[in-house]
């Protein structure tokens, strides 16, 4: 069965490196994979969206609109943007707390999380809100975030991977002085899906904005 994840972003959060963590994982499995990303106009602050497809036969990179099983989002702003490429009744996952890229900053446009996460709610499948920030305290350091996203969509079933794959991923491919910490994000990021009891628009491991 293929499956089809569209990770989306701001520069400097870790977006490519959290697809190619998802990619080496489903390889593992005997997966076909295919991944490519977009990177806007600064690679740090400008916006970053990855594809990564995956199943027996994938013929292109890209995922066409309207085809996405799950968005993984690492700002809400970012997850309203790519919305289009969302499957009807697909998966959103994102951070609640904003990042705004720099077009949004010379566009001078209003940038509210409340709006965005809303709209989500409304166009979304199913739609789950992670407390990036609080996760990340809690494992020790902001540059997690990705692999706390991991997390959450593993125990989700969002990916076909679990989270014990996804942590074999990050100990071949993250520098081993660092694998402890992204594997205690992963688990935190689960462990946020898994103690809520919403099945929808929920926020996982905080409080309500």
């Amino acid at each position: 069965m293929n499956k089809n994840c569209l990770l989306c972003g701001v520069g400097g959060q870790g977006v490519v490196l959290a697809s190619r963590l998802i990619a080496f994982a489903a390889m593992e499995k005997g997966n076909f994979v295919r991944t490519t990303e977009t990177i806007g106009m600064a690679q740090r602050g400008g916006s970053v969206v990855s594809h990564v497809r995956m199943g027996d036969q994938v013929h292109s990179p890209l995922i066409p609109e309207g085809e996405a099983d799950v968005i993984l989002a690492f700002e809400p702003g970012e997850a309203v943007r790519c919305l289009p490429y969302l499957k009807k009744g697909g998966l959103v996952i994102t951070n609640h707390r904003i990042v705004k890229p720099v077009t949004a900053s010379l566009g001078g446009s209003s940038y509210r999380a409340e709006e965005m996460l809303s709209f989500l709610n409304e166009k979304a499948g199913r739609l789950i809100v992670i407390d990036g920030g609080e996760l990340c305290r809690r494992a020790g350091s902001p540059k997690v975030l990705n692999t706390v996203l991991l997390g959450a969509a593993s125990e989700c079933g969002a990916l076909g991977i679990t989270t014990e794959e996804m942590k074999e991923a990050v100990r071949a491919n993250v520098k081993e002085r660092f694998v402890s910490l992204n594997e205690k994000a992963l688990d935190l990021g689960s462990g946020a899906v898994k103690e809520s009891s919403e099945d929808r628009d929920y926020k996982a491991g905080g409080e309500q904005p």
